[in-house]
């Protein structure tokens, strides 16, 4: 019955990628497709947990750490 549950479970992965300064990022092939890669591939690894990879792209390119929060967070946190 748990082997049943584990199998029917399936988790829906985002994946967010960022990088703090736009520089590179106009290269065929930059940091933020690399991580997005790298992510993807290991969500591919845990498919046999149910994990799935959303197709939407959260990619934010020349974001710093310090406005990052500002931006993201709801006004009523």
């Amino acid at each position: 019955m748990a082997e049943d549950r584990k199998r029917a479970r399936r988790l829906r992965c985002a994946v967010y990628t960022r990088k703090s300064s736009e520089e590179g990022l106009e290269q065929e092939f930059n940091s933020l497709q690399a991580q997005r890669e790298a992510c993807e591939a290991f969500i591919a690894s845990q498919k046999s947990e149910g994990w799935q990879a959303l197709p939407a792209a959260y990619d934010d390119g020349g974001w710093s750490g310090g406005t990052l929060l500002a931006d993201f967070l709801p006004e009523s946190t």
